[in-house]
């Protein structure tokens, strides 16, 4: 049926066209992106301020250590700054508790008896001290449960020793069934017998021995004993040594120029022969073991339940 005269026409309501390209998303999907973003923004803000606390706890840590370097370096009159390091991780946990778990110190000292610097090391463990005495440099008497001390002269110093400039330090003469062939060796650790090899002056030689000058003179190894006899180091040499091992030991002739007479062999061993003073271990901990290693000879001690002062690495 048509309309009547004078009724307007009425279209059917349809929905607005969307836009070309325009994807039109649920609500829910909506909500769950919007929510995923926001987890990700807490994962990160977590991950920030984790790493903020780390690197807030190194710089604590690296403020303790230059703080302890300090102090020791002027108490204790070194000519650089030792080498201080906090062990363990958190360090502020271990400042929160008043106890440092292991603390390492590496420092170079004047010895009176031994030109120029040696080689001293300190591992503290247990370190009973507040961050506030530690800021403060109230650090005079230091609780600590356990603390290992060590000396280590190098080859320079005991060349300087000796008067001999190329003075090497060997390990003993070694079994042929050991595996070394019955070389001995720098990289041994012993104590007791060690080779003792530098070039000593001819007899008639009257210029004095120079240190870093090429000597006009005899290169000889010779045995000798090392020994802690009542807090001192003794070196003592008892013999020529003429064995297989010198011979793959550095510059060591094979077969040195024979000295059979006995002033000869006497005036030897006298200039390989020292007693070293070690009172000056770190912290005045007293000397228990010495031994020869990689080169070197090493004096260590140990102390329970001690008192140090932190800012006195040798103590008077």
């Amino acid at each position: 049926m048509g309309n009547s005269p004078g009724t307007p026409k009425t279209r059917p309501r349809t929905q607005p066209p969307a836009r070309d390209g325009a994807v039109v998303a649920p609500t829910g999907r909506l909500e769950a992106r919007r929510g995923g973003l926001a987890f990700r923004r807490v994962i990160i803000g977590l991950l920030c301020l984790a790493g903020l606390a780390v690197v807030l706890d190194f710089g604590a840590a690296a403020y303790s250590e230059y703080r302890v370097s300090r102090m020791l370096r002027d108490g204790s009159d070194l000519s650089a700054d030792p080498e201080v390091t906090f062990h363990g991780f958190p360090f502020a946990a271990q400042a929160l508790n008043d106890e440092y778990k292991n603390v390492d110190i590496r420092a170079r000292a004047m010895r009176p008896d031994i030109p120029g610097e040696i080689l001293v090391e300190a591992n503290l463990r247990g370190v009973h001290m507040s961050l506030r005495d530690l800021i403060d440099g109230k650090v005079q008497s230091v609780p600590v449960d356990q603390v290992e001390a060590r000396m280590r002269i190098e080859p320079v110093e005991m060349g300087r020793l000796f008067k001999i400039p190329d003075l090497q330090v060997f390990g003993p003469p070694a079994d042929k069934s050991d595996g070394t062939g019955g070389s001995g060796g720098s990289g041994m650790t012993t104590a007791g017998a060690i080779i003792l090899t530098g070039t000593i002056p001819l007899p008639d030689a009257d210029a004095p021995v120079v240190p870093g000058t090429r000597t006009s003179g005899e290169t000889v190894s010779v045995l000798a004993d090392l020994r802690l006899v009542d807090d001192q180091v003794r070196i003592t040499a008892t013999d020529i040594y003429r064995g297989v091992g010198a011979a793959n030991q550095g510059d060591v002739a094979s077969s040195p120029a024979p000295m059979t007479p006995e002033t000869d062999k006497a005036r030897v061993l006298a200039l390989f022969t020292r007693t070293i003073d070690t009172r000056d271990l770190p912290f005045g901990i007293r000397p228990i073991k010495v031994e020869a290693s990689g080169g070197q000879i090493v004096v260590e001690g140990r102390g329970k339940d001690v008192t140090v002062d932190l800012d006195r690495l040798q103590q008077p």
